[in-house]
């Protein structure tokens, strides 16, 4: 915590007080800082919060404070544990380790460690000591109350810098060639009911929108799998709902979709489609079923399809999360997906200033999960990878008619 030049003064004044003095000069500045003045004197000084509270109660009685009362000298009171304990601290750290965490044997290991589960664990250890006294070590040892936060993405690989300027180069060639760009992925599955949706929205004062106090799946219809296709030439995107599993054979039927409502309309005389994909899920590079499903759809429009891969815990980067599912996700926040119009509807109604539109459409389709993809299955589909990291980038193509 950064100290300001009062704060350093307060300390300076709080050394040349008595016990008693220093309780009520604290107690005051706590009540002229307002909200949060007790924690913030309490983390400043280190006198603790039932010292101060004590102090605020006698600045505020009615009658006079005796500034005779009795004074402890300096030095005296109940020793701190770390000086009667030589063995606390290192136990406490032992405790705190996520490595070894104290007895293997003690539940505390696999439970949360709280000020009091740890005070209940080192006076089982025999060391007879507080929660506060806990709180009060470990802050003095640099521990702080924190949340876990989204920051690792997991090991890179080498060539990872490399396969995005090989992605970047393909888009800029099929742009200028004006032949489509699909950025694909399944956005997170939602379910389908009077449930709580997270973010706010305006409404009038005292009329929330009520729903359902547990989110219990047998509460609502099902769930909602949108998988978007993002095309980058002209700032638009479609969404497939699915109701069932998230799939290859799904990933593909919602490119297929795209195709036949939005994309040979907008480029009838296109010989070749990119995809730029994760690494995982239904569109994954070594998903069998992916390349196995993916063969009929380029069969059907005589299209060579060329599909480059983001590299693992890089899919924050693919265009569809952050050019279309985030504002999906703005659109609805606070809206309860009551239904599945519903869902449909609220996607195809989000619109940007930068021009973005998007189409959804509902797929009830039921997809089965487990299929696999034999080895006589995928020698007929017609792949060719690419030199420039063959394992994330492929070329699909068109198989010849078979004659009967």
């Amino acid at each position: 915590m950064k100290r300001t030049l009062s704060d350093e003064l307060l300390l300076k004044i709080l050394n040349t007080l008595n016990e008693a003095q220093a309780r009520w000069y604290v107690a005051r500045e706590a009540i002229v800082r307002g909200r949060g003045g007790l924690k913030a004197v309490h983390e400043l000084t280190g006198i603790s919060r039932p010292t101060i509270l004590r102090g605020i109660r006698e600045v505020r009685q009615k009658r006079p404070i005796l500034v005779g009362d009795r004074i402890r000298r300096a030095g005296a009171g109940r020793k701190r544990i770390e000086t009667t304990d030589t063995t606390f601290i290192r136990e406490l750290e032992m405790i705190m380790d996520e490595n070894t965490a104290g007895d293997p044997m003690s539940l505390l290991r696999w439970t949360n460690k709280s000020t009091t589960a740890i005070a209940k664990e080192l006076t089982r250890q025999g060391h007879r000591i507080s929660d506060e006294t806990v709180r009060r070590r470990l802050i003095e040892l640099d521990y702080c109350l924190q949340s876990n936060r989204k920051n690792l993405e997991g090991g890179s690989p080498d060539t990872r810098d490399e396969q995005f300027r090989y992605i970047n180069s393909q888009v800029k060639k099929f742009l200028s060639l004006d032949e489509p760009v699909l950025s694909v992925d399944t956005k997170k599955k939602e379910q389908v009911g009077n449930f709580k949706n997270s973010g706010r929205i305006w409404r009038r004062k005292g009329k929330p929108k009520e729903v359902n106090m547990h989110d219990f799946p047998s509460l609502g219809d099902g769930p909602a799998i949108p998988y978007g296709a993002y095309n980058v030439n002209r700032n638009e995107g479609f969404v497939n709902v699915g109701i069932t599993h998230d799939t290859a054979e799904f990933a593909v039927e919602s490119i297929r979709r795209w195709w036949k409502y939005i994309g040979r309309r907008y480029y009838p005389e296109a010989k070749r489609l990119l995809i730029c994909a994760d690494s995982g899920g239904s569109n994954g590079n070594r998903n069998r079923a992916w390349k196995y499903y993916l063969q009929s759809f380029v069969d059907e429009n005589s299209l060579d399809v060329t599909v480059c891969h983001y590299p693992p815990g890089t899919s924050k980067w693919n265009k569809v999360e952050h050019r279309m599912f985030s504002y999906i996700s703005m659109n609805w926040r606070g809206q309860p997906l009551v239904s599945y119009e519903a869902v449909v509807n609220l996607i195809g109604a989000t619109r940007t200033s930068t021009g973005l539109r998007v189409k959804a459409k509902l797929d009830e389709k039921a997809y089965e999960t487990g299929v696999k993809i034999s080895d006589e299955q995928m020698e007929t589909v017609k792949w060719k990878p690419h030199k420039k990291n063959p394992q994330w980038n492929y070329t699909i193509m068109p198989r010849k008619k078979i004659e009967k």
